[in-house]
């Protein structure tokens, strides 16, 4: 993870909570405390970093000692991590912290449910752009920690021609014919709707084709016509239900806006320690 992406983070989430005046009224600069981060839930822990830089960036003596890692299985009462700082540096940087922490560790467990429910299949589960604005990194490396694959980190590194594109342009071949000539290194993926869209895409031979909004019926046809020439992926009305269904159909991705956008945070409190 790049730290310049996590002070960033940490950076503007405590430009919109600070100054802690409660705090600062109650406590002395000088007075020091030890606090302890306790699980209350099971689920896959992320985020460890975006608690230490929150400590670091108020106060620069802080330490922060990890008991566990990211990406680890977590039970309620695992105490992950105990830091070190002033009190006002304590409780000024607690709700940060959690929040940075509860978010990544709720998408961690998230993904890994879904990871655990394709295994032993070919297929992989990716994230898509439908992160929170301003922690799409925080976001995508919650994904890496609970297993899964990310997906473009914005437009600029892959191109994604869909349906908008393609009613624009007046057909899948000319979108991809505006792009090829434009001689960019960029991989391409045509997003098709039918199947005679994913015939026309298939004969461009882009570097990947996404089913969308296709029955698992459908898919399993995809598979067979594409016959491995183009990895094929698989969006849209994806569930926790479904995805072993959509994974044995033979597809290569699965693409889940949910691990990013419908995040159920998971229990993670910060005591002070007497």
């Amino acid at each position: 993870m790049d730290k310049r992406d996590i002070d960033l983070i940490v950076r503007h989430a405590l430009d919109e909570d600070l100054p802690d005046i409660t705090s600062e009224a109650i406590f002395e600069p000088s007075d020091r405390g030890r606090a302890r981060f306790l699980v209350k839930a099971s689920g896959i822990l992320a985020g460890l970093e975006f608690a230490a830089a929150t400590f670091a960036a108020i106060d620069p003596s802080s330490s922060f000692d990890v008991k566990r890692k990211d990406g680890d299985a977590v039970e309620p009462g695992d105490v992950v991590a105990e830091v070190e700082a002033s009190v006002i540096g304590l409780l000024a940087g607690e709700r940060t912290a959690l929040n940075l922490m509860q978010r990544a560790s709720g998408i961690a467990t998230t993904t890994r449910r879904y990871v655990d429910a394709v295994r032993g299949t070919n297929a992989k589960i990716y994230d898509t752009r439908k992160t929170a604005p301003g922690l799409r990194a925080l976001d995508k490396y919650a994904v890496r920690c609970g297993g899964g694959e990310n997906y473009r980190l914005g437009l600029y590194d892959m191109f994604l021609i869909k349906n908008n594109h393609i009613d624009r342009a007046g057909s899948i071949t000319a979108a991809v014919e505006r792009i090829r000539s434009r001689k960019m290194t960029q991989k391409v993926m045509v997003e098709v709707r039918d199947f005679a869209e994913l015939d026309e895409a298939l004969g461009l031979r882009p570097d990947f084709i996404l089913l969308d909004n296709m029955t698992p019926a459908q898919m399993r046809e995809a598979v067979e016509r594409v016959a491995g020439a183009v990895p094929l992926e698989a969006s849209g009305g994806i569930t926790i239900d479904n995805v072993r269904e959509i994974a044995e159909t033979g597809v290569d991705r699965i693409s889940i806006g949910a691990l990013t956008h419908s995040v159920v945070a998971l229990d993670i409190s910060m005591r002070i320690l007497q």
